[in-house]
């Protein structure tokens, strides 16, 4: 059976996604990622995807930090989930970290490699600077 500490999973997926510093490792069907993020609205990382929308469901807790799940086009209200939390973001969302924050997902891995590959392309492309 797999075993590690958030920080010691693969960086970068273990090479699948080289400009993301995501650490990440697929575990069955499952995406075990340890994201640390500056403050950041990745809303516009989302164009190109369906809807501009993050279509893989989130399963996290937080380390430290504060992120908010925006549901654009729909009238659930916004969720926040903030150190110490448990969440679930369903599928349709924009993330906006609001503080720096240090986060542990488990995720649908087919659903998560597409967003990863999304965002892949657009960092390689020079996208990113203005999510900082």
């Amino acid at each position: 059976m797999p075993v590690s500490k958030p920080n010691e999973l693969p960086m970068n997926g273990g090479g699948r996604w080289p400009h993301t510093g995501f650490r990440s490792v697929q575990w069955g069907d499952m995406e075990v990622g340890f994201t640390i993020a500056p403050r950041a609205d990745c809303s516009s990382g989302y164009v190109g995807l369906p809807g501009s929308l993050c279509p893989c469901p989130h399963y996290g807790y937080v380390f430290s930090g504060r992120l908010r799940a925006v549901y654009p086009g729909t009238d659930w209200p916004d969720e926040v989930a903030s150190t110490g939390d448990v969440y679930f973001f369903p599928g349709g969302h924009t993330l906006i970290y609001e503080e720096p924050s240090e986060v542990l997902e488990f995720n649908p891995a087919a659903a998560l490699q597409t967003v990863m590959q999304h965002f892949e392309t657009m960092l390689s492309s020079g996208w990113g600077s203005e999510v900082q």
